[in-house]
């Protein structure tokens, strides 16, 4: 997951920081370019307030005063055309791509660069380039107007006064009594998008305004640099692009087509009439999370395999187990019809009353066995007391017991009250189990015998014992006794008490809990057999 986030996020993330730093890079280029116009606008006005100011004494009336009937307030200053245009060819001679006029403090034109070049031109000297206003569109590649359509030109966004000029308020250098506003630019873009930016300056003379410079300069260096950029950061971007199609290839290989093939094989197991659709072999030899979920399938496929024939193997052995009382059943009803003798009706409906019993029980048991699974699925196991449980079930054992039968006897190590001794289990279940144990013991029990019942902690577990002085169990038969349908009864049992379901039901229950089940014999030191002991193990509740 975070490989597959980090490879569709690693684009993004260099695009938007471009984005950023494209920004900024263009913001400082239209602000190095109006500086240097604006530099270069003020060396021009103080030459023109030097060298082409013409002294112009007012006209005075009577008495002293000006015509206006004003006080007399000395010269002024007036910028002589005859001295401005010859000046303001020279000072633009050296910059082409500039274009100045000079024009009066009332906004009468004095003087114009490009008029002038015209009138100076020599025959045979190279044209001069076009005015901005009415030069014809640029011939850009079609990469550029893809650019400039998309993200944007040069003057796209505001250029703040704080950001062209560097400051704002008083020129640099000028007297404090004779402070002038600085004039913002004027940044634009012509009829054919050719970047123009103008700024004007006051020419100055012994503090009087003579009058104003505008210099416009074109900014074809700020879109040759802004489309060189954009050019770099698009060839970024698409090389990040690039490697985004190749991880996500990448990922396609080692993740995507997996677990596609992993869903291939749960479809097959799932329609599939045989047991086709396992895993393959290299899936489940991977160390990742891919292999993991291969491996889980493939565990679950054959529990699943293994659960059916277990329901397979449990359906023939129902059939079977059903089908000897009914056979007997059967067999006593026909037999019945042809006997006179009084005494043999009677042994015959002894039989059949018998077998009716035997299948109520094996049918009722078959059934206990039948849900047990979808029960222990629904119920959530809880923290038990063992000792308590223990010592209820031997009283009700001594309350019920007939003469002869064992008594039962409870020993339980390692509960402590500050730390008790508990199962995690479901209590009616675990009971189930427990009083089919007793119920075994104290069938196989000698009269006036004992039964044992032990609880201790082993380890992480709960170790819960039922011990008998019966004749104990044959070795071969230790693991067959959990069997479905198995029966080894005493001698002194009539046949068809039992269904033979008990002990497989028990283990069913146990290992539902996470648990444990087995059989062994309690052995003398002689190697006398001295009975049989059934150790339930379970997760303890520390």
């Amino acid at each position: 997951m975070r490989r597959i986030l980090f490879a569709n996020m690693l684009p993004l993330v260099v695009f938007g920081l471009t984005l950023l730093f494209l920004n900024e890079f263009r913001n400082s280029l239209l602000t190095g370019e109006v500086q240097a116009l604006r530099e270069q606008a003020r060396i021009y006005a103080g030459a023109l307030g030097e060298s082409a100011v013409t002294r112009a004494p007012r006209s005075r009336g009577r008495g002293g005063r000006d015509e206006d009937g004003a006080a007399p307030l000395g010269e002024t200053y007036l910028l002589e055309p005859s001295l401005v245009r010859p000046l303001l060819l020279r000072l633009t001679e050296p910059s082409p791509s500039a274009e100045a006029r000079i024009y009066a403090p009332d906004g009468r034109l004095v003087a114009d660069s490009r008029q002038e070049k015209l009138a100076h031109r020599a025959p045979g000297s190279p044209p001069l380039p076009p005015d901005e206003q009415d030069a014809p569109p640029l011939h850009r590649s079609l990469l550029e107007r893809l650019i400039n359509s998309v993200i944007g030109e040069a003057d796209d966004g505001p250029l703040t006064e704080d950001r062209a000029a560097g400051k704002s308020g008083s020129r640099p250098g000028a007297d404090s009594a004779h402070d002038e506003v600085e004039t913002p630019p004027y940044i634009r873009r012509t009829a054919n998008r050719t970047l123009v930016v103008t700024v004007a300056e006051p020419v100055m003379h012994e503090g009087q305004t003579v009058g104003v410079i505008q210099l416009t300069r074109t900014g074809e260096a700020v879109d040759t640099s802004l489309f060189e950029i954009r050019s770099s950061i698009l060839s970024l971007f698409l090389l990040a692009m690039a490697i985004m199609v190749l991880l996500s290839w990448y990922l396609s290989l080692t993740i995507a087509r997996p677990l596609l093939r992993l869903a291939a094989s749960a479809h097959v197991m799932r329609e599939s009439s045989g047991r086709a659709g396992a895993v393959p072999g290299w899936l489940l030899s991977r160390g990742d999370e891919i292999g993991d979920v291969g491996r889980a399938l493939q565990d679950s496929a054959q529990a699943l395999w293994a659960r059916m024939d277990a329901i397979e193997r449990f359906a023939a052995d129902v059939s079977h187990e059903i089908k000897n009382p009914l056979t007997s059943i059967r067999s006593a009803i026909e037999t019945l019809g042809r006997v006179e003798d009084a005494e043999r009706r009677r042994r015959l409906l002894t039989i059949i009353g018998d077998d009716v019993r035997r299948l109520d029980r094996l049918i009722t048991d078959i059934s206990d066995a039948s849900r047990l699974d979808a029960e222990m699925s629904r119920v959530q196991p809880s923290p038990i007391a063992v000792a308590p449980l223990l010592s209820l079930l031997a009283e009700i054992n001594q309350s019920t017991r007939k003469p002869g039968q064992p008594e039962i006897d409870v020993s339980v190590v390692d509960d402590d009250p500050t730390r008790p001794l508990r199962a995690l289990a479901v209590e009616d279940r675990l009971v189930q189990v427990l009083r089919n144990l007793i119920g075994n013991a104290v069938s196989f029990s000698p009269p006036d015998g004992h039964i044992l019942l032990e609880a201790n902690a082993a380890g992480a577990m709960v170790e819960i014992a039922v011990s008998d002085e019966g004749p104990g169990i044959p070795q071969a038969k230790l693991d067959s006794i959990f069997d479905r349908f198995y029966s080894e009864r005493p001698q002194t049992e009539n046949f068809g008490q039992h269904s033979g379901l008990g002990l497989s039901i028990s283990r069913q229950i146990i290992q539902a809990l996470r648990g444990t089940i087995h059989a062994d014999n309690r052995v003398a030191s002689d190697g006398r057999v001295l009975g049989a002991r059934f150790v339930i193990r379970l997760p303890r509740v520390s």
